[in-house]
């Protein structure tokens, strides 16, 4: 067996756990078992909510714009996307007008969808801010958009 090499950690840490990496796992972690309990409810998943929150903003995405901004692949957009349109709460046309993409919206079920579990889904934000002094909340946003920043996303 080889012997290992200490490599230095990045910050002062007892373990892994210590790692900011870890917290922001186990905070993500938390955050995706709440929300899919909730949504349950609601007969929907994260990313299907994601998709409706988008959509609500800024209708007519396409399916890579979905993607994205729920950081599935868009083959898997595609799945969620064909389950929101099979429940009636997005439309999407067969074929585009002009290029390739197809935009999508929500229906009026798929609105009314949105707003009852938005609720839901609010509380646990909610939930998960209280626990933090609200002075210290701007900061937290922007450390967290700091760090997303350094790695390139």
């Amino acid at each position: 067996m080889e012997d290992r090499v200490p490599v230095p950690s990045p910050h002062p840490a007892e373990d892994v756990t210590e790692h900011v990496g870890y917290r922001l796992k186990r905070a993500s972690v938390a955050l995706r078992t709440a929300m899919d309990k909730v949504l349950r409810e609601h007969d929907l998943t994260v990313p299907q909510y994601s998709c409706l929150e988008l959509l609500d903003e800024q209708p007519g995405l396409s399916n890579a714009d979905l993607a994205r901004g729920t950081f599935v692949t868009r083959q898997s957009a595609n799945v969620v996307l064909r389950g929101l349109k099979d429940a009636g709460l997005i439309t999407r046309p067969t074929s585009a007008d002009h290029g390739r993409a197809l935009p999508v919206h929500l229906t009026p079920a798929g609105r009314q969808r949105l707003h009852a579990a938005r609720s839901a889904v609010y509380a646990i934000e909610e939930r998960m801010i209280k626990a933090i002094p609200p002075r210290r909340l701007a900061a937290l946003l922007a450390d967290l958009d700091t760090m997303t920043d350094a790695l390139g996303e």
